[in-house]
């Protein structure tokens, strides 16, 4: 291996670097499952905790589909045909079917997205909606608003579709994040993601976790719900796929992708260069963010982090790209996150933070300007790595996926 993955293309390391450099990647070949279309029906068919998709629902259930939007590489045109399939062979009829986008706070996709996404057969065939009217049923303990697109709360019966990977203060994607952030408002979300400030929202961490705790007491409050998730490799295929309850479907898919993940290394790095894993995971630097984070955990403190990461939608997010780009300081951005929790802003604070321990430099198609307004370095060519002097370098081709942990500090 000597590229790293940059939008749709590659970008080749130097080989200076190559030399002196230990990559971070899974430690065996994840291969993809034999028969995707089956390793499906079976997960369908033999669900965690709970019984058979066919068993659960009604002939007459109204069903809504909450898939991922074209932010996530989750293959939901590859898992849809077997979960419409089983929802048919239990009497439910097209018309009581509707797919939902789970979009968050992303921008609203284009029908050419919707397609890329669910497949050109089903859109033509089936109700899909992004979301534009809520419903609220209540609150959390923690005081989240519970709302919903009305699409999800006029259904009888969800199914929750995404895939499972490494995030920053969840925990893990996946689970009950399909409603909560994927089909609620922003105010919900925004009392949400305030509690990544707590030190137990941690990246790797499920149970114990207040955030993940909220996001899962608020999915509860819709007890028909049925969980199909999967674990992809770096090539974004399937190489495993968990179906039944939300949280125990969802912990046993966690546990995969810890055994597949984790990689362990001796000591911090003077540079650590990570790529986001290209298209979708670098469209845009509020996706791409996660692999610095990630790549930060194995960096010495007064290190560099090299993202390579196109960006070809720039920042992604308006609060976001405010935060960046019109604060003068980053103890500015730091302050303003600490005064009150406001929810984009949240990102640009964990920028933030990490920029006071290391200097980014950031590989991508975003004007040399705009990079220096945001606090990054620019960097042109990978090759000006080579005029450095480096003890210890960490290439990450699949930050976004990868979790890397110091194990044994060199102190020598």
């Amino acid at each position: 291996m000597n590229n790293l993955k940059y939008g749709q293309s590659t970008t080749s390391i130097p080989e200076e670097l190559l030399r002196k450099s230990r990559w971070l990647i899974p430690p065996d070949t994840l291969a993809p499952l034999e028969n995707e279309h089956e390793g499906i029906n079976m997960a369908l068919r033999n669900p965690v905790g709970c019984k058979a998709l066919s068993e659960l629902v009604q002939p007459t259930d109204k069903i809504a589909i909450i898939v991922s939007d074209n932010t996530r590489p989750v293959p939901t045109y590859k898992l849809l045909p077997s979960i419409l399939e089983e929802l048919h062979c239990a009497g439910i009829e097209e018309q009581n079917i509707t797919i939902v986008f789970a979009l968050g706070i992303h921008r609203r996709m284009t029908t050419e997205e919707e397609i890329q996404v669910i497949g050109r057969e089903v859109v033509g065939k089936y109700k899909t909606v992004q979301p534009m009217e809520y419903v609220f049923k209540g609150r959390t303990s923690r005081n989240t608003p519970i709302e919903v697109c009305r699409e999800v709360d006029e259904a009888d019966f969800l199914i929750l579709t995404g895939n499972i990977e490494f995030h920053y203060f969840a925990g893990y994607s996946g689970g009950y994040k399909a409603l909560m952030p994927g089909v609620s408002t922003r105010d919900a979300i925004q009392n949400n993601h305030k509690m990544m400030l707590d030190p137990r929202a941690a990246i790797g961490c499920a149970d114990g976790n207040p955030l993940r705790e909220d996001i899962e007491e608020f999915g509860r409050q819709f007890p028909r719900t049925f969980l199909v998730n999967v674990v992809l490799n770096s090539d974004k295929e399937i190489i495993h796929v968990v179906a039944g309850d939300p949280i125990l479907a969802h912990r046993s898919g966690c546990k995969v992708l810890d055994q597949c993940y984790k990689v362990a290394v001796p000591e911090f790095a003077d540079l650590v260069i990570v790529s986001a894993g290209g298209y979708p995971k670098d469209m845009n630097l509020y996706q791409a963010q996660k692999a610095l984070e990630n790549a930060a955990r194995v960096t010495k403190e007064g290190g560099k982090i090299v993202l390579v990461a196109e960006l070809r939608e720039g920042f992604g997010e308006d609060i976001f790209e405010d935060w960046l780009m019109n604060s003068s300081t980053i103890d500015e951005i730091i302050s303003k996150i600490n005064e009150e929790f406001i929810l984009g802003g949240h990102k640009a604070a964990a920028i933030a933070k990490l920029l006071k321990k290391h200097e980014v430099l950031l590989f991508s198609a975003l004007h040399d300007d705009i990079g220096r307004k945001a606090f990054f370095t620019p960097l042109k060519d990978l090759y000006e790595l080579t005029q450095g002097t480096f003890e210890c370098i960490y290439i990450i081709p699949y930050g976004n996926q990868t979790l890397p942990e110091v194990v044994c500090v060199n102190k020598g």
